[in-house]
């Protein structure tokens, strides 16, 4: 979890503020999940924090949504074009790739339960 924390402050994508009265602050949560080789025994242990956007309404916190998520059918094209065409492909396993976006609105997010800066308790 700290791993998780550590990439949010590296990559400078949030900001500790006080909570606004204007503006709804979004719940977070943290997601577990083991991560299994072949025989089905536990190799690592993945933690990620997501926003519980639920509590969003469209208009008002955001107006549009995108799932960075490639398709297969996309990967297969890109496969055989640079197979036909002779490149060299390059594969990356990008860790938090979501924080590489940019949004044009601000989101307010709660501070991640167990995590909570006791010094700002009402901060966002």
């Amino acid at each position: 979890m700290q791993d998780e924390l550590n990439q949010f402050e590296r990559s400078q994508v949030w900001h500790l503020v006080p909570r606004p009265k204007d503006r709804s602050v979004i719940s977070t949560k943290w997601v577990f999940r083991n991560e299994l080789n072949e025989d089905g025994t536990i190799t690592r242990n993945k933690t990620r924090l997501v926003v519980q956007g639920h509590s969003q309404e469209e208009g008002i916190d955001y107006d549009e949504t995108f799932t960075p998520v490639a398709r297969l059918e996309a990967i297969r094209l890109i496969i055989a074009f640079s197979a036909y065409m002779e490149f060299t492909l390059h594969q990356m396993d990008v860790k938090n790739a979501v924080l590489n976006g940019y949004l044009k609105e601000q989101m307010f997010v709660k501070q991640p339960p167990s995590f909570e800066i006791k010094e700002c308790p009402n901060h966002a």
